[in-house]
C-alpha cells in the first residue's frame, strides 16, 4: 500500500508507462514516506470513446469527494 491506478487513453509506449511509474512511485515514497517495496502503479486503458461514461461520470464527476486534483475539461468537452 499505496496502490496508484492511472487510467489514461490508450496509445502511450511500455517506456512511457514506466517512466510515469517510476515518477509516482519516487513522489509517494518522498511525500507519504513509505519504501519502494511498498508502492505499486497500474495503468488501466480507456478507449476515448467510452472516457466519459468509463472516467468523468464514474470517478470525476460523482466522486468529487475523492477528487484531488479537477480536470480542465468539462462534459461538454468530451
Amino acid at each position: 500500500m499505496p496502490h496508484v491506478n492511472v487510467k489514461l487513453w490508450p496509445g502511450k509506449t511500455d517506456q512511457q508507462k514506466q517512466q510515469l511509474a517510476d515518477a509516482i512511485t519516487e513522489d509517494v515514497m518522498k511525500v507519504l514516506h513509505y519504501g519502494e517495496e511498498s508502492v505499486s502503479v497500474a495503468f488501466e486503458e480507456v478507449k476515448a470513446s467510452e472516457w466519459c461514461e468509463m472516467v468523468f461520470t464514474q470517478d470525476i464527476r460523482n466522486k468529487p469527494d475523492q477528487l484531488y486534483k479537477q480536470p480542465g475539461y468539462g462534459i461538454d468537452d468530451l
